[in-house]
């Protein structure tokens, strides 16, 4: 299991290092259009600051910042512990540690400050048709997800071609499906999903 998710991993990191610069500047863009409609009236929004070739999330962190929507974005704290801090904008994102995506400097809150949020989007590197999502291999999301009330709406953020349609990606007992996909040019509920079907029974509540 671990071996085959090594495998992917791989090759989709080195697929995701042949965009360039400016294909990763337009798709952010795209990306932030599509969340905001993700978002819809959300309140709070766990999501996270993207690096190097990842689907770039800094210009929907911007634009829910400008709509006043309180964003929660990753921490560690001491010994590593899985924390969150509030976005203030990207003047305040800093390097704590190499290695590590930047973070806001402001103060940490416990992980269970997931709880607060509306939405959460996080990272992978694929997901299949049933949400099973590829990470990038220290499970800190899962960990988190499982903290989450199942009707709260989670998303995960890619680019087009890492959805997998055809085939099941692998995933153990310790992975938290997805209910729902924000790529550059759609936002989209998995079939099945818990989301999926309190936004089916709405619409026939409505009609």
């Amino acid at each position: 299991m671990e071996d085959a998710k090594a495998e992917l991993r791989k090759v989709i990191r080195e697929h995701r290092r042949s965009r360039s610069a400016a294909e990763l500047e337009r798709l952010g863009h795209e990306l932030a259009s599509q969340g905001v409609q993700a978002v819809g009236d959300a309140r709070t929004v766990a999501l996270y600051v993207s690096t190097g070739s990842e689907p770039p999330t800094l210009p929907l962190l911007d634009a829910l910042h400008a709509r006043r929507i309180q964003v929660l974005l990753p921490a560690l704290g001491p010994g590593l512990a899985r924390q969150w801090a509030l976005y203030m904008g990207s003047q305040d994102l800093t390097h704590q540690a190499p290695g590590r995506p930047p973070e806001p400097s402001g103060p940490r809150l416990p992980a269970e400050a997931i709880q607060r949020a509306d939405v959460i989007i996080t990272p992978a590197l694929a997901i299949d048709g049933m949400g099973n999502r590829l990470g990038q291999g220290g499970g800190w999301y899962d960990r988190v997800l499982k903290l989450v009330d199942r009707d709260v709406p989670t998303f995960t953020m890619l680019f087009d071609d890492e959805l997998v349609d055809s085939q099941l990606l692998p995933s153990d007992s310790l992975d938290v499906p997805i209910q729902a996909v924000i790529t550059p040019t759609q936002v989209f509920l998995l079939e099945g999903s818990r989301l999926q079907r309190d936004t089916l029974e709405k619409v026939q509540a409505a009609s």
